[in-house]
């Protein structure tokens, strides 16, 4: 196990025009992390270099404390090491969670808070950094890090904070160093599957309103397992969205019984860690448009946990670009 404490300053990212006319003062942030590194029980650990995981506690000020307060945030991590050489480390940590944001939007006490419309969000961190070891036990580290908090489009208003920072800090091992295991990998053999998933998730209007909207989708999937963790697929999407006669309505236009379906053709990425696996998707309408966004191009962000060899559980955020549509959380059966 490995403790970790880390001092970040850096500025926030201006997400639309009048961001940094709010903004007066730069982001500061403390870390605290407990972690374990794996030491190869699986072939999985061995392939991604003996990766660490663990919990952090994050505490920052958001650039106006009167506007956007501060945030606290629990977040679960995955780190990579990319470079391994002696005492000095390169590594890659992708971490997500929630927080709870201190100020948030209301439009008769915080109406200038148009960035964050919950006091609970989802927090996203990624950073690239380097450790280097003074000692046996005694670690110092330093980087880049990038965050972002928003409420998943389940709240409105919901463009978010993004920000951008360096930071600095010690690490120190409890205990002793566990060896790690080295065994032969057996050759990664390529193979294609066949999956069909079915998902459900929420949305509104995104005009204060608090009334929400049940969507649904259907996928069928072909996925070619091309390396051992890096795979390349292609579907097709069959989508239904229960708010677009209410959008339109509010848009002025008409709505036809068909305007609750989209359907659409994706190509996919993913990459695979034993049985989690994160996947991107970039997609295009085609047949029955979506008639609420008028976008052409679709895409998803996936993680998804196989349960078994043939079933398996997913969150997706499904969004027009930069644009957040909804969340989903869906089930999956390989065919084949």
């Amino acid at each position: 196990m490995k403790l970790s404490a880390s001092y970040h300053k850096g500025y926030s990212l201006p997400e639309y025009s009048n961001f940094l006319l709010i903004v007066n003062r730069p982001i500061q942030s403390f870390d605290l992390t407990l972690s374990k590194q794996t030491i190869g029980k699986t072939s999985w650990e061995q392939v991604f270099k003996y990766p660490e995981y663990g919990l952090s506690l994050f505490y920052s000020t958001l650039g106006n404390k009167e506007i956007f307060g501060n945030e606290l945030a629990l977040t679960y991590f995955f780190k990579i090491y990319i470079l391994n050489r002696d005492k000095l480390q390169l590594y890659n940590r992708i971490g997500i969670g929630l927080d709870y944001v201190t100020k948030r939007f209301d439009l008769e006490t915080n109406p200038s808070n148009v960035a964050v419309g919950s006091h609970v969000n989802i927090h996203f961190n990624c950073r690239f950094g380097g450790t280097y070891a003074l000692s046996e036990k005694l670690n110092f580290n330093a980087g880049l890090s990038f965050d972002h908090l928003s409420n998943a489009n389940t709240a409105e208003p919901n463009l978010g904070i993004n920000y951008l920072t360096a930071f600095t800090g010690f690490s120190y091992y409890l205990g002793n160093k566990t060896e790690k295991r080295r065994v032969e990998l057996p050759e990664h053999e390529p193979k294609s599957n066949w999956y069909l998933f079915g998902s459900v998730g929420g949305k509104h209007l995104q005009s204060l309103s608090t009334k929400y909207f049940v969507v649904n989708s259907l996928s069928l999937e072909y996925v070619r397992e091309t390396f051992r963790i890096l795979h390349f697929g292609a579907g097709v999407d069959f989508f239904y969205d229960s708010s677009v006669p209410a959008f339109l309505e509010k848009d002025g236009r008409e709505f036809r019984q068909q305007d609750y379906f989209q359907t659409g053709i994706h190509i996919s990425q993913t990459l695979r860690y034993n049985r989690f696996s994160l996947s991107l998707q970039e997609g295009i309408y085609v047949g029955l448009k979506n008639e609420v966004v008028q976008k052409v191009m679709y895409n998803r962000g996936i993680i998804k946990y196989n349960l078994t060899d043939n079933f398996s559980v997913r969150l997706a955020m499904k969004s027009h670009l930069h644009i957040l549509d909804y969340p989903e959380i869906g089930i999956g059966i390989k065919l084949k």
